[in-house]
């Protein structure tokens, strides 16, 4: 059996068990002599109970290792709760660690115009920069509206429509179950290959019409229809059977790019949202900027960068809670308003001392560059006597301004705060880091004492089984003895009686 470490908890257990040993060795032997008593006494009838005498038996002889056994499994896992534990807390940590290991929750960007209908996000390869913009117009999406009236009961063709939009065709077979203008339209919709052209029916005072929109803008998606048919359904064509324009449709929307300048440069672009203008800049267009001039500035994102500075901190503390939790003895109070200390169950622990201590280490000592040291409380992160972080807002937000490299400098890539802190969590989560060496320690244990009370109950029900078997032949054995007792006396007689052998040689 493997020796089961030392500690408040585990002693304070031990003493339990020993007081439990005693008490059910006094037991058994009360027990015991009961029942030796009644043997000598040659009481085979007595009224003691035999289950309950081997039991105690039983008891005597494996309760000293039962109860240690079970001291042992209790100790591995409460130790195995608490690793576990502060498992979780150091990984809620490096989450909160990822966008300041990198250094790229500082480097955030946000974009902010000065009119309406310009917005604009940043993303890798953007810099902090401002840009005029001037807006001809946004692109649209081409809408084309048949010219003529048709009807909306009677059949309008037969044949084939072919319908392109940018040069990607689709081709809808129009026949007698589908050649009303709103057939029409619901064949042109639920096409398979529709590239994107979506089809209405608009009734009017003169009659209905066909109207045909773009899903997608710019100047090179434009909707064109030709058709097979040479009968009513030809009327539905922009183009004849020879390619030639007709004027069956009316332009309500032309299809036509977003023209813009930056800074004087011109720009056209298919889409609405400019992503090839400026590196690492999207700009989002909308109708309102048509015919304006804006300032787009685009600046340091101090409110993300707060946002993971406050959450790192706010990681810190929890594990630094954490572990004093598991690490100090805590106040209880019982019913008699008395109070007693629970010790922590990693209390005095190697393993979380040197978690704890590193870490601490890192976030005390600063960031050195350049021959020059940052600490965190130039920042506003102030390191308190019980080992947490407090955050004075207004020193923060004074250093991100103001102080950027300084912010810059102590959450670096290379030896920042985060970086650092990010190796030293991952060392000690790793497979083969102290942590989970102490878990397979501990679980090789908890195995080895589960072996051993699977041991200890085959033992016991073995015993029960030998001592019943001894208690029933003793009994056995006694009532032999009653019986030829009183056959004996039966036969010479007792103390103050004449047997049958004196009766008969009398007479």
């Amino acid at each position: 059996m493997s020796t089961i470490p030392t500690s408040a908890s585990s002693t304070a257990t031990n003493t339990s068990a020993t007081s439990s040993n005693s008490s059910a060795i006094s037991a058994a032997n009360s027990a015991i002599s009961s029942a030796a008593q009644s043997i000598i006494s040659g009481v085979t009838n007595s009224t003691a109970d035999l289950s309950s005498i081997v039991s105690a038996m039983v008891t005597a002889q494996t309760s000293a290792q039962t109860t240690a056994n079970t001291t042992r499994q209790n100790y591995d896992n409460t130790q195995l709760s608490a690793i576990g534990t502060l498992q979780s807390s150091l990984s809620s940590l490096q989450s909160a660690l990822s966008g300041l290991t990198t250094g790229s929750a500082l480097q955030q960007l946000t974009a902010s115009a000065s009119g309406a209908g310009l917005t604009a996000t940043a993303a890798t390869g953007a810099v902090a920069s401002s840009y005029s913009v001037n807006v001809t117009n946004i692109a649209t999406a081409q809408k084309l509206v048949s010219a003529n009236a048709l009807s909306t009961t009677s059949g309008i063709g037969t044949g084939n429509l072919t319908i392109s939009l940018g040069g990607s065709p689709m081709t809808v077979a129009i026949n007698s179950g589908n050649n009303t203008l709103a057939g029409i339209a619901n064949a042109i919709n639920a096409s398979s290959s529709n590239p994107g052209v979506t089809a209405t029916v608009v009734s009017g005072t003169k009659g209905a019409y066909l109207a045909l929109t773009s899903t997608v803008t710019g100047a090179s998606n434009t909707i064109q229809v030709s058709t097979n048919s040479t009968d009513g359904l030809a009327a539905l064509a922009t183009i004849d059977s020879s390619g030639n324009p007709t004027t069956n449709y009316t332009t309500m929307i032309p299809a036509q790019n977003a023209n813009l300048t930056i800074d004087g440069v011109s720009v056209s672009s298919a889409s609405n949202a400019v992503s090839n203008a400026v590196t690492g800049l999207t700009l989002n267009l909308s109708a309102a900027a048509a015919g304006t001039t804006q300032t787009l500035t685009v600046s340091p994102d101090n409110t993300s960068a707060t946002t993971a500075i406050n959450a790192f901190v706010s990681a810190y503390n929890s594990f630094v809670n954490t572990a004093t939790s598991l690490s100090t003895n805590s106040a209880s109070s019982s019913s008699s308003s008395s109070t007693s200390n629970t010790a922590g169950p990693l209390i005095g622990d190697s393993m979380l001392n040197t978690i704890v201590n590193s870490l601490a280490t890192t976030i005390a000592q600063g960031v050195t560059s350049g021959g020059t040291t940052a600490s965190l409380s130039a920042i506003g992160l102030n390191l308190q006597p019980d080992g947490t972080i407090s955050v004075d807002s207004t020193a923060l937000s004074n250093a991100l301004q103001n102080n950027p490299s300084t912010v810059q400098t102590l959450f670096n890539s290379t030896n920042g705060v985060g970086a650092t802190l990010n190796n030293s969590i991952t060392a000690y989560l790793q497979t083969g880091g102290i942590i989970s060496t102490r878990q397979q320690a501990l679980n090789a244990d908890l195995a080895n004492a589960q072996t051993q009370a699977a041991s200890l109950q085959a033992y016991a029900q073995q015993l029960t089984t030998q001592y019943n078997a001894q208690f029933t032949a003793l009994n056995t054995l006694m009532a032999q003895m009653q019986s030829n007792s009183q056959y004996l006396t039966q036969l010479f007689g007792g103390t103050n009686s004449a047997g049958a052998l004196a009766t008969a040689k009398s007479g």
